[in-house]
């Protein structure tokens, strides 16, 4: 009961082959491959140690907000001597525009390492989102974020920039009622055997990548369970979840954990990251290894 109760989800992972893209969603994929090419091809490494790559991620960010229409606001703050931000856009909600549903992803890059999937395909969709939402009428105000500081050093930190956004959200005592990390979301493969689980996962999932993941702590369960039945009633695209204990291997290496912290309900939206991607934070984390279709 107990392995059910983290396992168990509604509705059933899409089987077979995966639709062609529609005219629509290829121009969609066209613009995902040219957010990776900008963030992790023509800037590349960006974190506090580098600094101009850094800002130029931001600046990039904060244009293509701009570029759809919205008034981007910046969460500024200091880490190591350097002024960083969020950077956030808000589609106000018409009916309950307290209750706020917060999409998210990281920014910066792993020292080394380009960050094409790690976190350039997580931007990009949240770029793409809000592309898509603008001039819709939204029941609850959405709020898109880019989050500045997530990847080590500053990982489980007070100067991660997610944990700095969620402890002024739980200051202001602002009603997230649900909050989705984009994280690492660019590779799939029907390579049978190319997907891991931490221990004992691996008895209750496939061994094939080609799958969205949708992860979450005991906590955030009724979320993890809301959020992949939408998906499965909605994408003909392959999905797993599990709302496992927050202390797990792999459940909470997203921002997703800044906001548990502050006790909002939280979830991380991936592609497992290192329990699939050969080039996890390494060099060879290009933006040719993404797959802009399963991406779009």
């Amino acid at each position: 009961m107990g392995l059910w109760y983290v396992t168990g989800m509604p509705g059933v992972s899409w089987s077979g082959p995966v639709p062609q893209l529609s005219a629509a969603e290829r121009r969609s994929a066209d613009r995902l491959r040219e957010h990776v090419d900008m963030l992790a091809g023509q800037i590349g490494e960006r974190n506090v140690g580098h600094p101009d790559g850094l800002a130029a991620a931001a600046g990039y960010i904060r244009d293509t907000f701009a570029s759809q229409g919205y008034e981007v606001t910046a969460q500024s703050f200091s880490s190591r001597g350097l002024e960083v931000e969020n950077l956030e856009v808000v589609l106000p909600g018409s009916r309950s525009p307290d209750d706020i549903i917060l999409v998210g992803a990281h920014y910066d890059s792993v020292t080394g390492s380009p960050g094409a999937n790690d976190n350039g395909s997580g931007v990009a969709a949240v770029l793409e989102i809000a592309r898509q939402l603008a001039g819709q009428d939204l029941p609850r105000t959405v709020r898109l974020v880019a989050f500045v500081n997530e990847e080590p050093p500053f990982f489980y930190s007070e100067e991660m920039g997610s944990r700095v956004y969620a402890n002024r959200s739980r200051e202001r005592g602002e009603q997230i009622r649900a909050m989705l990390a984009l994280e690492t979301i660019g590779y799939y493969t029907d390579v049978p055997g190319s997907q891991r689980y931490p221990f004992p996962f691996r008895f209750f999932y496939p061994d094939t990548g080609n799958f969205l993941g949708f992860v979450g702590n005991l906590g955030s369960r009724g979320l993890v369970r809301q959020a992949v039945a939408a998906f499965r009633a909605s994408t003909a695209f392959p999905s797993e979840a599990v709302a496992a204990p927050g202390w797990v291997v792999g459940v909470h290496w997203s921002d997703h954990w800044s906001f548990w912290k502050a006790g909002y309900p939280a979830i991380m939206v991936t592609d497992t990251a290192p329990f699939r991607y050969p080039h996890y934070h390494s060099r060879a984390d290009t933006p040719e290894k993404i797959d802009y279709t399963g991406l779009a």
